[in-house]
């Protein structure tokens, strides 16, 4: 008895199967290629997903740069002054530049913070306005565009929505799935009258 099933078993060993079902099973090849895509498509429509946002939140940033220069510049010739524009007017004025597309929700995520310096050392932005949980603080946000030649800083802010928060995003300015998206001017104003 123990002869047969040792030559039963050398017999098994030598073909690639012991088990014909197996081997039918393994050999056929039919839906390889929906089980193989199965495998890969949720890591590659993740990584289409990330590269996406990413370029969104650079269009976004560029588009946020652009509205915040070009609004200092209302400001730096003096147009924000002769039309006695306030903080929230300016704000309007920053947001006519940005609804263009419709990506900002300027009622309450934009932000704008205009400060005059009396000389260019004097500036300290080295700390970004926000609280222990990452959200934007405004409470010390203040709207004094200066007179002819003094120093201005135009700081445009905006927490734009990340969805896929672990690809190259530092964290350590987002908060609740928000990246702070900030343009900044530094200027002094021209001589206008």
């Amino acid at each position: 008895m123990i002869g047969y099933m040792r030559a039963r078993l050398i017999g098994a060993m030598k073909r690639p199967f012991a088990f014909p079902v197996a081997h039918r099973l393994l050999r056929q090849q039919d839906g390889t290629a929906a089980i193989e895509f199965g495998l890969v498509a949720v890591p590659f429509f993740a990584l289409i997903f990330a590269i996406l946002e990413t370029a969104l939140v650079f269009f976004v940033g560029q588009m946020l740069e652009t509205a915040g220069a070009d609004s200092a510049r209302l400001i730096m010739t003096g147009q924000a002054q002769a039309k006695g524009l306030n903080k929230d007017t300016f704000k309007e004025a920053v947001c006519d530049k940005v609804k263009t597309f419709g990506l900002f929700d300027c009622t309450t995520g934009l932000a704008v913070d205009v400060q005059k310096y009396s000389q260019f050392s004097d500036i300290n932005l080295s700390t970004l306005p926000l609280d222990e949980d990452g959200k934007l603080k405004t409470d010390g946000f203040v709207y004094q565009p200066g007179g002819p030649g003094e120093i201005v800083v135009v700081r445009v802010m905006y927490q734009w929505p990340v969805y896929v928060s672990l690809l190259g995003l530092n964290l350590s300015d987002m908060a609740g799935g928000k990246r702070l998206l900030m343009s900044t001017s530094a200027f002094r104003n021209e001589p206008y009258l």
